[in-house]
């Protein structure tokens, strides 16, 4: 029959009920901050990433559950750490002093 290949077909009560359920949770994306994966439902038991218990791993890096942050557009939601910034103005700042250096080397030794 149709029904064990495509299943049945869903009342408007158990429509409501996971509208209901979905609005509770995050529509946007969750993506893993140590390897990139992006949380899908399918893939883990059909649970909304909010529904995971504090021992959820990523599935790719076995990161934690807290290394997740919500995506939004193109951008991922920095943790409370304060993100990549620091990390990237010590990054600069070391290249531009080291450049500095390398012109001091050359005209001085």
């Amino acid at each position: 029959s149709l029904n064990m290949v495509f299943g049945n077909k869903k009342s408007a009560a158990q429509k409501a009920e996971e509208e209901a359920k979905a609005a509770k949770y995050w529509q946007g994306e969750w993506v893993c901050k140590d390897c990139g994966y992006i949380y899908n439902r399918a893939e883990c038991a059909g649970m909304y990433f909010e529904e995971q218990g504090p021992g959820f791993r990523c599935p790719q890096c076995s990161g934690p559950r807290r290394r997740y942050a919500k995506k939004v557009g193109d951008v991922v939601g920095t943790t409370l750490d304060g993100g990549d910034a620091p990390i990237l103005i010590f990054s600069f700042g070391g290249v531009i002093a080291t450049i500095i250096f390398g012109f001091w080397a050359v005209n001085n030794l």
